[in-house]
């Protein structure tokens, strides 16, 4: 269990404790002072002021999520609880709702947020974790107390005042005691706030109970609530107020996705972005509960083959999670079942059913999430049963699996939902409107929030994953579907088909039209699936010129349907089983030198040990990589395997004026060959390394202790040589285990250096055998480049100032040659100095001045690479 002490550490716990009392103390007020006839706080002011609270709550819960989970999760309920009421509230003060139904507005979800937090308020109970004991309760009271004042006027107001009173009370304690914890670093701390409560034993976390799971079925009690109110009689029908409700589900529950995708679980994503669908349409549905819409029978038979699917493959995390997930395909199953959909009492029976069924999963999960005796949910019974499957392998889903796509953010891949949406957006336009107005039936929240709002969410995902291709083409298709939904079927297209709505269309097409040709790079999957999609726009493009063949659209819509849903498939089975695998296909078309597949070369993340260690085998065994310095990605070999060398130059395409250079972890590196190096170049070398200072030093026999061979020409000129020591941990431990490297930028002669490692696997991938991968490159600035080969007369240059100025080098060297004047020398090199060739020649110069001409003489000198 997560002690409060632990909660302390975090100014995220004290801000989201103060922001509960401040909404609790709004309440308190003006259940307090308002009368049976008037409201002391205007409606809408008191919605405006939940909704900001609220926000701060939600801020506070998803940044806590790491370190207190069942704060993190009282945190997001109250805030759903005071985003919704807020919502109502506005809409009653605008007069959206009548006065009368304030109270059937307000009652459903009040209702499952009284039961929810009375489920935190025990398990916070059992976990000994009093603050949120308490204000969960009495939050619950508080929302128990307020329907009983709903339901028979003047009555309750007063008991639900006191039960806000007691969160005020609690909550500014508690919160100003971890606040004055938490800058004082525990030196002032108030009375019994347990801010040196001994920490207890963490309970190991499960992938099923994350603080997104335990969100998203608040979320759907909320929402079944709403449904199954009108079937128990307590509120008439669906109405205009009951949309806040299930609309601040889909949004929860679209945060929830997303929250999922940055946790690494597809899965649990998947199925979150499914509910935020289901979410919109119900709200949708209860927004023009007056017209009643109508459902299209091929979405919903759809959807719940897609739910199912997911459902199955969710029972590797626990078969509780796939088995409540069924309860959602039977819900589906009764929305085609029934005319009016939601409207009808067989979708808000299966809703009833579901109320039950998330309170008590939502309990289990809790409770597994704050103790390590755990009640059993059927975890691992999947992985027991593919195991005696011999042809059946189930991948290792651990923080690493997404790693070969380390791209700027960590994410899980998105494709599964991406795909799922443009199956359902297809089939959704599928449905024939006939002579009644697009609203009547219900297609707009299926086209527009599954093929729009939630394609342009897996965009974004996509591209925090470094995966441009799959970003463009989700991004580009949802705003499609946006914008075709709320022409088509939002009621904005009418009669005015011609020329001006023909060149839009024909604007998404030639977009796609680069899509199609990049898909040709990637695999024949994807470009089965843009090409397909050309097809769609190319009926919109005749239904807008009045031109459109019967049976055209439907025909293309369910082709693309087909090829996503075939997508979807693959994507989730490869996701789940590393064999066998559903195949995507081979890149259609391949370039030499650029990109390649997914598998063209070994990508682990640099912060590991084992990454470097693999990569240090590779090295070893004559292969080349891509590696993150203190400056730019570069390009490395083993001087010790000649072989690699000229690999490594003949993949750089090595101009002879760039030539490659030599890296050592540190000058221990040289003790083979110091008798032959200056004392005051190993001296300047220890002084200014590690750095992002390459030394150019004259060539020599000292060069061949190092096993070069043949490929020595390959480094630096006839005359000299660049060398250096890297001020990157990474870098210096990989070379501790391989010895010196031969170093290249890790780009073609010609282009700009790399800054990422997706840069050196889209030129490289194909090429090398193994990329460190770290990300963005800390310093976009090549090394500092100084001439030392005539340091023995007290001279230095530079061909090229980088990373570190000029004057910084200068003063270093000066450094050193103010101790060699004073006769303080290296003590490593004092027993052979009157051996060395160059120690008669040194001290005759070390006085002589360093001017900007000793620096200049040598600028003709050749470039350096790296």
């Amino acid at each position: 269990i997560i002690s409060m002490a632990q909660d302390s550490r975090s100014v995220h716990f004290p801000v989201g404790i103060l922001g509960i009392s401040s909404g609790s103390l709004l309440l308190l007020i003006n259940n307090y002072a308002s009368t049976p006839g008037e409201d002391f706080i205007p409606q809408t002011a008191l919605g405006i002021l939940l909704l900001v609270i609220a926000a701060v709550l939600a801020n506070a819960g998803v940044l806590s999520l790491s370190h207190g989970q069942l704060f993190s999760l009282l945190c997001l309920t109250v805030s759903g609880l005071w985003t919704g009421s807020g919502l109502v509230y506005i809409l009653a003060g605008q007069g959206v709702i009548p006065p009368d139904d304030l109270g059937p507005s307000l009652v459903p979800g009040l209702a499952a947020f009284t039961l929810a937090l009375l489920l935190i308020a025990i398990v916070a109970l059992l976990a000994k974790r009093a603050v949120l004991f308490i204000i969960a309760l009495s939050i619950s009271l508080a929302c128990a107390h307020e329907i009983a004042g709903l339901s028979a006027a003047g009555f309750g107001r007063s008991a639900t005042a006191a039960n806000y009173l007691f969160v005020c009370l609690a909550g500014v304690y508690f919160g100003v005691g971890h606040l004055l914890s938490y800058i004082n670093h525990g030196e002032v701390e108030l009375v019994a706030t347990w801010a040196k409560e001994k920490p207890v034993q963490k309970a190991q976390q499960d992938p099923e109970c994350t603080s997104m799971t335990l969100v998203s079925l608040v979320m759907n009690l909320l929402a079944a609530s709403v449904l199954a109110c009108p079937l128990l009689g307590v509120v008439p029908q669906l109405s205009t107020g009951h949309v806040p409700w299930l609309w601040t589900a889909g949004v929860f529950q679209l945060a929830m996705c997303v929250l999922s995708y940055r946790d690494m679980d597809p899965l649990g994503a998947t199925f979150c972005g499914f509910m935020a669908l289901l979410r919109f349409a119900e709200g949708y549905t209860a927004l023009l509960f007056s017209i009643q819409p109508s459902s299209p029978v091929p979405f919903p038979v759809v959807f719940s083959v897609l739910l199912f699917i997911t459902a199955v493959f969710s029972c590797q995390k626990s078969l509780t999670e796939g088995v409540y997930q069924l309860f959602f395909v039977a819900y589906l199953i009764a929305i085609a079942a029934e005319p009016l959909g939601f409207l009808q009492r067989g979708t808000q029976g299966v809703q009833a059913a579901i109320f039950v069924v998330s309170a008590g999963v939502l309990f289990v999960y809790a409770l597994n999430m704050n103790f390590s005796r755990r009640i059993p949910t059927g975890q691992g019974l999947l992985k027991a049963l593919v195991s005696k499957i011999n042809a059946l392998t189930l991948r290792t889903h651990d923080k690493d699996f997404h790693t070969p796509y380390l791209g700027l953010s960590k994410y899980a891949d998105a494709e599964v939902l991406g795909h799922a949406c443009s199956v359902l957006a297809a089939f959704a336009i599928t449905a024939t409107i006939g002579e009644r107005g697009p609203l009547f039936v219900l297609v707009l929240p299926w086209a527009v929030v599954a093929g729009g709002v939630l394609q342009l969410l897996c965009g974004s995902v996509c591209f925090a994953r470094g995966k441009t291709l799959e970003s463009t083409a989700f991004i580009l298709y949802g705003v499609m579907w946006v914008v075709w939904g709320l022409t088509r079927y939002g009621g904005l297209y009418g009669e005015s088909r011609g020329f001006n709505v023909a060149v839009g269309i024909i604007g998404f097409m030639l977009f796609n039209a680069l899509v199609t040709v990049a898909a040709l790079f990637l695999n024949v999957a994807w470009f089965a699936y843009a090409l397909t999609f050309q097809l769609i726009l190319i009926s919109f493009l005749l239904d807008a010129i009045g031109s459109l063949p019967f049976g055209y659209d439907i025909g293309v819509t369910i082709i693309f349907g087909l090829v996503s849903f075939y997508c979807f498939l693959a994507h989730l089975f490869n996701g789940t089983f590393q064999s066998p695998q559903i195949p995507l296909g081979p890149a259609l078309v391949k370039f030499s030198g650029t990109g390649g597949s997914r598998d063209a070369c070994l990508h682990v993340p640099a912060r590991k040990a084992t990454s470097v260690n693999q990569i240090a085998e590779i090295m070893k065994n004559g292969g080349i990589c891509g590696m993150p310095t203190d400056t730019v990605y570069v390009l490395v070999a083993a001087c010790n395997r000649p072989d690699a060398v000229v690999k490594a130059y003949k993949v750089k395409k090595q101009a002879q004026d760039r030539p490659m250079s030599m890296w050592i972890s540190s000058i221990k590196q040289l003790d083979p060959v110091k008798h032959l190096l200056s004392p005051l170049l190993l001296d300047f070398m220890e002084a200014a390394w590690p750095s992002s200072i390459s030394m150019v030093i004259p060539r020599g026999p000292w060069l061949d202790a190092f096993g070069l061979g043949e490929a020595a020409k390959h480094i630096g000129t006839p005359q000299s040589i660049a060398i250096r020591s890297p001020d990157c941990t990474v870098a210096t431990h990989l070379i501790n285990m391989v010895g010196p490297i031969a170093v290249t930028s890790a780009n073609p002669t010609g282009e700009a250096d790399t800054t990422h490692h997706n840069q050196v696997y889209a030129k490289l991938g194909d090429k090398v055998n193994g990329v460190l991968c770290d990300g963005p490159s800390p310093e976009n600035i090549a090394s500092t480049v100084v001439d030392c080969t005539k340091i023995e007369t007290g001279h230095i240059g530079f061909f090229r100032v980088g990373l570190i100025p000029k004057s910084k080098v200068l003063h270093i060297f000066e450094e050193v040659q103010r101790r060699h004047k004073h006769g303080k020398m290296n003590p490593a090199f004092e027993a052979d100095s009157s051996e060395s060739p160059m120690s008669d020649h040194l001290y005759a110069s070390v006085d002589e001045e360093i001017t900007e001409e000793n620096i200049d003489e040598n600028k003709n000198m050749p470039k350096m690479n790296t």
